[in-house]
């Protein structure tokens, strides 16, 4: 993204309001990062059920509104940082990289609801996996 929107610039200007849309969308991933990770100890990168630590449904905190708000955080930070850089071909690959996390999260879920006591539940209970209201 350096590459791209300062040393060659490849891309157009982005108009500083897209700038500030970055850093409030930084802002917001760094929020859902912290709160993550304190609404839910069990959190993991890998998709797996801790057995071994009696992992169990989160339905609190950032968990009460989306289903998954890390992989919100992860968009978020794909979005806001070429935003804030002024980098076309970084939305591009910010795009990309949420089309993968969207099919991490149908696999993880179809996973979830099989193997993880009460997550039915949860998903029937809270209906939006990334944005409330929307999906």
């Amino acid at each position: 993204m350096p590459l791209d929107a300062k040393r060659f610039g490849w891309s157009f200007v982005f108009p500083l309001w897209l700038n500030i849309l970055g850093v409030a969308m930084l802002a917001g991933s760094f929020f859902l990062f912290f709160r993550s990770y304190t609404d839910d100890t069990f959190l993991s990168p890998l998709v797996r059920i801790q057995e071994e630590r009696t992992q169990r449904v989160v339905s609190t905190g950032v968990y009460g509104f989306v289903r998954h708000p890390m992989y919100l955080r992860g968009i978020l930070v794909f979005a806001g940082a070429p935003l804030l850089l002024g980098s076309g071909y970084g939305l591009l690959i910010g795009l990309a990289l949420t089309v993968l996390l969207i099919a991490r999260i149908h696999r993880e879920e179809e996973m979830l609801a099989r193997e993880l006591e009460g997550y039915r539940e949860y998903m029937r209970k809270l209906r939006y996996r990334l944005v409330p209201y929307l999906w």
